[in-house]
């Protein structure tokens, strides 16, 4: 994920229900690609980082 870009998985296709990120120094923001114009939600880099370790380890 490139600094200041939206971005989304691979795996997403047109239609289905899709989040995007971006990262910032002090936050990775997080929301809707069919409700872009509404609130982002932050999490906090090592936070966020240590969700997506947990859901590709099949932990979460």
């Amino acid at each position: 994920m490139i600094n200041g870009e939206w971005s989304k998985s691979g795996y997403s296709n047109a239609g289905s229900e899709c989040l995007e990120c971006r990262t910032e120094q002090s936050a990775v923001r997080v929301r809707d690609t069919q409700h872009r114009d509404l609130t982002t939600l932050p999490f906090p880099p090592d936070a966020w980082h240590e969700f997506i370790s947990g859901v590709k380890s099949g932990d979460l």
